[in-house]
This record gives C-alpha cells, structure tokens and sequence, in this order.
C-alpha cells in the first residue's frame, strides 16, 4: 500500500508519527469506454482551449480565477494555507463514537505508527479502547482541509474516518416527507415483531458485491457468443394504495419460514 499522508497525531503534548493509508478498495469491474461506431477506445486529453493542444502532466498547475485573472498556486501556497494541519491532525476533543450521525462519514484510512512513535500509538490505542472513546481534529488531506475521527479497528490498529462538515450536509426540508402522524398501533407492533425476528449481530462477510459477479457472467457469456435474457422485474406502482396489514403478515410468515429452513 502506498500512504497518501505523512504527518503526526496531536494527542496533547505528544505527537505520534503516523502515514495514512487508504483503508478500502473497490471491487468494480474497469469498464473502458469505446466509440459505439467501431468500438475504438476513447482517450481523454488534457487539451490547452487557445491552442487545441494536448499539455502534459507536469506543465499543469491549478488556478482560482479572481476579476477575469488566474492566481496560480504552488505546492508552497497550499502548505502556507495552514502548515500545522498540513503536518499534524490535532485531537480537539473526545466523543463517543454513537454520537456521530453515520450522515457525516466519509472514507476510512489506516493509520500506521512511524519510528519512535510505537509505544505512543500503542497508548493512545490501548486508552481509547478502555474509555470507549474517538478523537475528533482536522487536518489538510489532498489541498482540502477534513474532519477526522481516529477510533480502534478490533483493537489492532487505530482508523481515521474522513467526516463530512456540517455545511456539506444538504437541508432535506423541501422533500415530500409523510407528516409525523402515529401509526396504527396494531402495524406498528407487527413491524417491531418483524424487525425483532430478523434481529442479530451484524456480519459483514455475509455481503458480497455479487453485482460485479454476475456481471462477469455475462461478459463471460457474451464473449462466447451466447445470447443474455434479462428476468422481467415487476414495476413499482407509484401512488397505489398498499394494505400494510396484508404486506407485514406476508413478511413475518416469510420470515419465520426462513428461520425454521
């Protein structure tokens, strides 16, 4: 794995050396994109608008227009923005982590410990385990400033998520939500009976990424000449009056019959 950050945690007075490394990886199938014509790939330049020429990496540099002008920015201008939080995630404050809307989480990342910072990131570990606790402070991650919660991961290793700002979170109030009426005491003691019988410990491994899969399937099948046919999924009907009575006995018999399998 190659680390995307090098800098130290702020844990009062101690400063923990840490890399950062990215925690996930995707699992979707690379799909090029091809001129439906020939089926030639498509390449994307990066083309200068006077000229029409292509420029190369190493000839671009970022801008923010300012009264029809560019002020260009260096790597030393990003640093100078804030060269603490370039260098340290500072711990402002300590929460617990339930109290974190999943809302506001963004990417995980691993965080190793660098030489001479072992026994700090192994204290720090230890300490947030035994209080139950996360470590919330900001840093400046890729040329934007980003909100971090260091946490355990199966008490091995300390995790930084990524957290959204509140400002990023969008206002909801003009959406078309049902008005806080009570439901049928009835429905909803059926609709806790169901969430209760398909109540258990959260699994992970139990969730596959089969999408990709079966996609693979047919690609397979496809390069062998053979002719894919889709099942018919029925359409949801939008604006039908459902009997909700009807739906949860269907599901909690289902469901019972799924346990005694």
């Amino acid at each position: 794995m190659k680390a995307i950050w090098n800098g130290a945690i702020g844990f009062g007075l101690v400063n923990i050396p840490v890399k950062i490394y990215s925690a996930t990886e995707t699992t979707k199938l690379d799909l090029d994109m091809l001129d439906k014509s020939d089926y030639s790939n498509i390449r994307f330049k990066r083309v200068n608008e006077s000229t029409g020429k292509e420029v190369k990496w190493e000839n671009i540099v970022k801008g923010y227009l300012m009264d029809d002008k560019y002020i260009i920015l260096d790597e030393d201008d990003y640093e100078a923005a804030s060269p603490e939080k370039s260098r340290i995630l500072s711990i402002d404050q300590f929460v617990k982590e339930e109290e974190v809307d999943s809302v506001y989480f963004e990417n995980p990342y691993y965080l190793e410990p660098q030489k001479n910072g072992e026994n700090a990131y192994r204290l720090l570990l230890k300490a947030l385990s035994k209080t139950e606790m996360a470590g919330i402070g900001t840093f400046v991650l890729r040329e934007s400033e980003a909100i971090g919660m260091i946490r355990p991961y199966n008490d091995d290793i300390l995790v930084l998520n990524r957290l959204r700002f509140a400002q990023e979170i969008r206002d909801y109030s003009d959406l078309k939500i049902p008005p806080k009426k009570a439901p049928k005491p009835t429905e909803l003691k059926m609709a806790v009976n169901l969430i209760e019988q398909l109540s258990q410990d959260f699994d992970p491994t139990m969730y596959k990424d089969s999408y990709s899969d079966e996609l693979m399937k047919i690609i397979k099948q496809k390069a062998k000449g053979k002719t894919v046919k889709s099942k018919k999924i029925e359409p949801v009907e939008d604006g039908k009056v459902v009997d909700l009575m009807a739906q949860l006995k269907a599901s909690l018999q289902n469901s019972k019959s799924k346990n005694a399998s």
